[in-house]
């Protein structure tokens, strides 16, 4: 059995040993600890489950596979979070997610790929889509906390009327970039083979045999998606019980906590995966992944943040913390310049992860 697949089979047996530690009362630090080291495992089952069914269902299903499944950990954790009442927290973990794919998940890739290779190429025009979607983003998740510091008065009211407004238009966009990318133009993301289609298509070859082979193998990487999306379901309700208490214990802010500490959990499996695919060469998969891991949070899940909580009548809105903004200006911007060229090396991986901990220790400094 391949390391990658034997060390998240390991790491499992920790979700048992999470919901002992709830059930007969451990403690909060043992709950807090089990809870984490079962998410980490979970989450890639999870995202190796949907790159499997995207693999299998073809690229138009599995784009939206992908679309609906990419984050669903970070999702989940911050939907646990929010019924919690967690709301700064959730507010930073978008900040975070962005950040993370942004900055860490790109360089990380960079400076592998970099190491390996002296240089790589990839599209510039994967970047220049993505770029110039996600610097819309960054506007208008900037807008409602530009309004309230040029105006005199806050109305809250107007700020969750503002919130929701754009919300369903970077919704609306984000069904357009599928639409742009699956469809009208999907040769322009025709970035070849990944990993999985390669094995798979080596394995087995075109047949009645292989077709229901392959159908068998999709029926089990849905059981293996639905048992995982529920397992996450109940390891971050534990999770998200303590991490306040937890947090505070350790001296974390809720800005921290939410923009660092929780994507560096939820996230694990994209760390994985654009590591794998820079050292195989595969840029163009890797600025994709990372790109696209940004535009899904800032497109998507944000805006499904904000519609879940006010039906949940959590004062949720788009009103971010004003050095949240300006961090992601500054991670948008650093991202375009290195990526738009086409080129990349250990030195631009090196740039984006010390922009990334620069920002890191400002958040983490920050008395907010």
């Amino acid at each position: 059995m391949a390391l990658k697949t034997l060390i998240p089979l390991l790491l499992l047996v920790f979700v048992p040993i999470s919901l002992v530690a709830e059930r007969l009362q451990w403690g909060e630090e043992a709950v807090f600890l089990t809870s984490v080291l079962a998410i980490i495992p979970l989450s890639i089952w999870l995202s190796t489950a949907t790159e499997k069914v995207a693999v299998v269902t073809g690229p138009s299903v599995g784009g939206l596979v992908n679309a609906l499944f990419g984050n669903a950990t970070a999702l989940i954790i911050a939907l646990m979070a929010l019924r919690q009442g967690l709301v700064d927290i959730v507010e930073a973990s978008i900040t975070g997610s962005i950040l993370s794919a942004l900055l860490l998940l790109l360089g990380l890739a960079m400076l592998a790929g970099g190491l390996r290779y002296k240089e790589q190429e990839f599209k510039p025009i994967l970047a220049k889509v993505n770029g110039s979607s996600m610097t819309l983003a960054a506007i208008a998740i900037a807008l409602p906390t530009m309004v309230i510091d040029t105006s005199n008065i806050v109305d809250a009211t107007a700020i969750r009327n503002l919130s929701l407004v754009v919300s369903g238009i970077l919704i609306v966009v984000y069904g357009l970039t599928l639409l742009f990318s699956l469809k009208t133009h999907s040769y322009l993301y025709d970035v070849g083979l990944s990993e999985e289609e390669m094995e798979e298509n080596a394995t087995f070859p075109e047949s009645e045999s292989s077709q229901n082979k392959s159908r068998f193998k999709l029926w089990l990487w849905i059981v293996v998606l639905l048992a995982s999306t529920i397992a996450v379901a109940f390891e971050s309700e534990m999770f998200v019980g303590v991490i306040e208490s937890q947090t505070q214990r350790f001296g974390l802010t809720p800005l921290f906590t939410g923009v660092i500490l929780l994507p560096l959990i939820s996230d694990v499996a994209g760390y994985v995966i654009v590591v794998r695919l820079a050292l195989k060469n595969q840029m163009d998969l890797t600025v994709s992944t990372a790109t696209g891991d940004s535009l899904l949070v800032a497109l998507f899940v944000a805006p499904v943040l904000i519609f879940v909580g006010q039906a949940m009548g959590q004062p949720i809105d788009l009103n971010f913390n004003t050095f949240e903004v300006i961090a992601l200006a500054i991670a948008v911007m650093v991202t375009n310049i290195i990526c738009f060229g086409g080129r990349s090396n250990w030195l631009d991986g090196t740039l984006l992860l010390a922009t990334y901990l620069i920002l890191g220790v400002a958040f983490y400094y920050h008395p907010a």
